[in-house]
């Protein structure tokens, strides 16, 4: 029994900086040595991002408490419980909102038809879990099925589609609330070190839902196949690990090179399976967790740049927002025009293992 993604919101705070101006501000407070500003110089201006949004409240007009970057030049390093506690506030008004947009952006969907609810993120933890919070704010039934996954990173939409695939699968009137969030942000680590401060330079904050059912829509993504795999060797090139002062993640120099390497192989299932080659997609959809990686696999599968432009755009816009940038990625095809009813996505993202997730989607649009 096929399933469908029907439509994709998706929501990100007010508060957003210019990619220069916390280039400049990193100068300011992390830098000690011209060396290290000159590094930091470089991966921000290389970076291929326009602006990144955040929960994060320094330099912004309304002048609220600081927490990282203080007026006086010194920069507070908060605890883990101080961050999460932040994320907690925060997560649960955006995971509701989210939620609400992307219910009431589909017509054919009532807040009484959701039978699962699946919440995903990575940069924080509270309990009862998010579901519960959407469930009890959305006003859902309470006997509405929720699930969590946590921790596993950029890729986790991909488990996350296809554990709702199996919902649909043994339902068939399952109708299923699939909502990504990250706060990215609020883990910033004040380190010279350059895999951190690269990591610095990309993470952002945003959340996106949709909704999944075996009802075919006129217009969504038909969830086809699904293929995993782990490059070897990979597993401390790409980690999350909690520290007294929030998430240290680890984003090595060499993820870019790891997943070139390690491509062709990944997806050899999922051509295999239907016959197809990479020449044959219309349409790529990429997790653009920096630009060195979009570059790589470009040049490793020869697209073109107009293949690569909603991912780029979505770097350019938002920055890497985790487990919710791809499905940034597919909302920004599904509204684009579509010369078929019918038209092949390719969907793609990495995250610690180093794991790569894709799937083989239908674009569906009979209007």
């Amino acid at each position: 029994m096929s399933a469908y993604i029907h439509n994709i919101a998706t929501k990100v705070p007010k508060q957003s900086y210019d990619q220069s101006f916390l280039r400049d501000r990193m100068k300011e407070y992390i830098a000690d040595k011209e060396f290290t500003q000159r590094i930091i110089h470089r991966i921000y201006s290389n970076s291929g991002i326009n602006k990144r949004h955040t929960v994060i409240p320094d330099f912004n007009a309304n002048g609220d408490p600081r927490f990282f970057f203080q007026q006086d030049g010194t920069l507070n390093v908060p605890s883990t419980g101080e961050r999460n506690q932040l994320y907690s506030k925060k997560a649960k008004r955006l995971f509701v909102d989210t939620a609400h947009k992307t219910i009431d952006e589909n017509p054919a969907v009532d807040y009484d038809d959701i039978t699962h609810v699946i919440t995903v993120s990575c940069t924080g933890f509270f309990a009862p879990e998010p579901g519960f919070e959407i469930i009890q704010q959305l006003g859902l039934p309470t006997s509405t099925q929720r699930y969590h996954l946590g921790f596993m990173g950029c890729f986790a939409a991909f488990p996350a589609m296809k554990m709702a695939k199996a919902f649909c699968a043994s339902q068939p009137n399952a109708k299923v609330l699939v909502v990504c969030l990250e706060l990215c942000s609020i883990h910033l680590q004040p380190s010279e070190v350059t895999d951190n401060l690269i990591s610095a330079s990309v993470f952002a904050d945003g959340a996106a839902g949709m909704i999944i059912s075996n009802g075919k829509p006129q217009t969504g993504f038909e969830l086809t196949q699904f293929s995993t795999s782990i490059a070897p060797k990979s597993e401390n090139d790409m980690a999350w690990t909690i520290g007294d002062t929030g998430f240290d993640m680890v984003l090595s120099t060499y993820v870019p090179d790891i997943i070139e390497s390690n491509l062709k192989d990944s997806l050899k299932p999922l051509f295999e399976e239907y016959q197809q080659d990479a020449d044959q997609i219309d349409h790529w959809a990429l997790h653009p967790g920096g630009r060195a990686i979009l570059d790589k696999i470009q040049k490793s599968v020869t697209l073109s740049n107009e293949q690569l432009e909603p991912s780029r755009q979505i770097l350019a816009e938002y920055g890497n927002m985790s487990s919710a940038t791809i499905l940034f990625v597919l909302e920004n095809l599904l509204h684009q025009p579509s010369e078929n009813q019918q038209e092949s996505v390719l969907a793609m993202a990495f995250g610690p293992g180093l794991t790569i997730e894709s799937g083989f989607l239908q674009k569906i649009d009979h209007h």
